[in-house]
């Protein structure tokens, strides 16, 4: 992870009810086991839908590394490792399913965590179809048998990405555009925007929100949090002070939406509790608090694409 995980505004004419405040939450990652049990259990508890970013290369155990090559890079590397065994992988996949059939979405986060920024098309191509493959074939692979309906998600059901290190580049939006993903959620806006339907791919950005005692803008994200909190260092005695802030700024930012312009509002975690889990408590205090508020949904990205796109598909 790096300090940069995360365009201008664009007025567009909403399709569907304009008066909706949409939320929109993230997980980048998609490993740890744990976590996918916590993050189920909040969405079953709150009604939200979430968007979970793979990273491919947890799908494949450490045995089964030597089968990812990363552009520019050996054969077996990750920035972020493998699976620990198939047994492991098995686990997560059942997640990856019971999420996808209830209603969650399932993005892409490439496989390996490379920053691709200075990546060609078909750098960024390559990725894709070892993330399409990794996908396909990732029960067969580690000793199970692939439910039916699978395919149907590994084929079509991949409609969105987001960049490690929310870094970008014009080979990145080439090869969005070539295989033909409904959007892309890697830029940083000033504040919450909406999405900008005017490129093949359309894209979302992170926003900036006020937080902390001086209410200076941060990505709003849970690592960029860890950072400013802490410096990227493990400060568990402090985590109900994290919490608290980091709380206070998602609320701040919500009502100012709700309350005003009701553009959507994303949020961007990681599968990884930071702080002893302050930003995760947070998160499920604002998801408990948020979701059921009347004229709210906590949407994942393909339902906001399908809600929020003009009407006649022209550009913002």
């Amino acid at each position: 992870m790096a300090a940069g995980f995360g365009m201008l505004a664009c007025t567009v004419s909403l399709a569907g009810d304009a008066s909706e405040q949409l939320v929109l939450i993230s997980f980048d990652g998609a490993h740890d086991n744990r976590l996918w049990d916590r993050s189920l259990d909040m969405a079953n508890r709150s009604g939200a839908k979430f968007t979970y970013f793979l990273s491919c290369t947890f799908l494949m155990s450490k045995a089964d590394r030597g089968s990812y090559s990363a552009p520019g890079h050996s054969a077996g590397r990750s920035n972020v490792g493998f699976a620990r065994d198939k047994a492991d992988v098995l686990t997560r996949l059942g997640h990856i399913w019971s999420a996808y059939q209830s209603g969650h979405e399932i993005g892409s986060h490439g496989c390996g965590h490379f920053d691709g920024k200075n990546w060609g098309k078909s750098d960024w191509l390559s990725e894709f179809d070892q993330f399409d493959a990794a996908l396909a074939n990732a029960w067969t692979r580690n000793g199970a048998e692939t439910p039916s309906g699978w395919a149907r998600l590994a084929r079509s059901g991949i409609r969105g990405f987001r960049a490690p290190y929310l870094s970008t580049g014009d080979g990145l939006y080439a090869a969005l555009a070539a295989r033909g993903f409904a959007y892309d959620a890697s830029t940083v806006s000033k504040g919450p925007v909406s999405p900008d339907f005017s490129k093949p791919t359309a894209r979302f950005a992170l926003p900036l929100i006020p937080e902390g005692p001086r209410q200076r803008p941060i990505i709003a994200m849970d690592y960029n949090l860890f950072v400013r909190h802490s410096a990227g260092l493990e400060t568990p005695s402090k985590s109900k002070e994290f919490e608290e802030r980091a709380l206070s700024a998602f609320r701040a930012a919500f009502e100012a939406e709700y309350s005003g312009a009701r553009r959507p509002l994303q949020l961007g975690f990681h599968f990884v509790e930071m702080n002893g889990g302050a930003y995760w408590n947070a998160l499920e205090r604002f998801v408990t608090e948020t979701c059921g508020q009347p004229d709210v949904a906590c949407v994942t990205y393909e339902e906001a694409v399908r809600r929020l796109r003009p009407a006649d598909g022209s550009a913002s």
